[in-house]
């Protein structure tokens, strides 16, 4: 049952993470939000891989080729899945398809089926498609401010972040590396590819922005550290369990967000999210008992 702990310490550290990168995105352009959730995380993510081996002693990684694609695909498709959400931030009905964009744990259920061989059970799937309708009732869903064009981006997003865990999960497995050092292998190859793409990129469109990361070096390396706490959590509980639990359970991040909004925001939840978080902890309590 350790993937059900890796998940609430990855919720949690995603929260505030999410947090931390709302105040940075108010000074740096979205690549430079982006890669500051890689930057510092990639030495951090080393130190980990470095202390597992200290601890447990274990075989070291033998690079194939399914490894490498799996790895480049994950690192690329979540790159995606953030331009995507980026691109919904403008839209006028934002609230709808960044509900939609959480539906990655039913899209990873259906994509895992067909394609990596998951099997849910019948509890599972309940869990899965009730977590799904809290997160449309957390986003405020109706059909009054339905809009295709963002229903569209926010499925995309959804099925972009669904692929890179699915993605994750296989690299992990591929390894061939038992617990927990293939999911840090498979972190630190991620972040390695991330941190290239989104430095050579920034170096080449936007100079400015390392300027800026510079100004707020101390938020830059708070988004760094709760990225990689969230990561470590993220893909170890992928390394032993199915995507579509994980992301079920991990959906306990909108409680952990809430839970911010009130202490350190001052803004107290609204019904609906109460209902949500209702909903959530059914759906939570389903895919645990699965």
């Amino acid at each position: 049952m350790g993937w059900i702990f890796f998940t609430c310490l990855a919720a949690f550290s995603q929260a505030w993470r999410n947090a931390l990168q709302s105040k940075l995105s108010k000074h740096a352009s979205v690549a430079a939000v982006t890669l500051a959730r890689f930057i510092f995380a990639l030495p951090l993510a080393g130190l980990y891989l470095f202390l597992l081996y200290l601890i447990q002693p274990a075989p070291q990684l033998e690079i194939n080729n399914h490894f490498i694609g799996y790895v480049v695909a994950a690192s690329v498709m979540q790159i995606v899945a953030t331009a995507l959400m980026v691109v919904l931030f403008k839209q006028k009905s934002f609230a709808i398809g960044a509900g939609l964009a959480k539906s990655e744990a039913i899209v990873a259920a259906i994509l895992g089926m067909i394609f990596f061989g998951s099997t849910l059970t019948f509890l599972g799937w309940v869990g899965v498609l009730i977590g799904a309708a809290a997160v449309l009732i957390l986003s405020g869903f109706s059909l009054q401010n339905f809009n295709i064009r963002t229903a569209v981006l926010g499925l995309a997003c959804g099925t972009c972040f669904a692929l890179t865990s699915l993605w994750v999960r296989e690299a992990s497995l591929a390894s061939a590396l038992p617990f927990p050092h293939s999911a840090g292998w498979v972190l630190l190859w991620v972040l390695s590819c991330q941190t290239l793409l989104l430095s050579l990129y920034i170096t080449f469109k936007e100079a400015h922005s390392w300027q800026v990361l510079k100004q707020k070096l101390s938020l830059t390396v708070l988004v760094s550290v709760t990225s990689c706490i969230g990561s470590i959590g993220w893909f170890s509980a992928m390394s032993l369990q199915h995507v579509a639990y994980v992301k079920t359970l991990g959906q306990i991040e909108v409680f952990f967000t809430i839970l911010i909004a009130a202490l350190w925001l001052k803004a107290p939840p609204k019904k609906r999210d109460t209902l949500g978080l209702i909903l959530i902890a059914i759906a939570a309590t389903l895919v645990m008992m699965s």
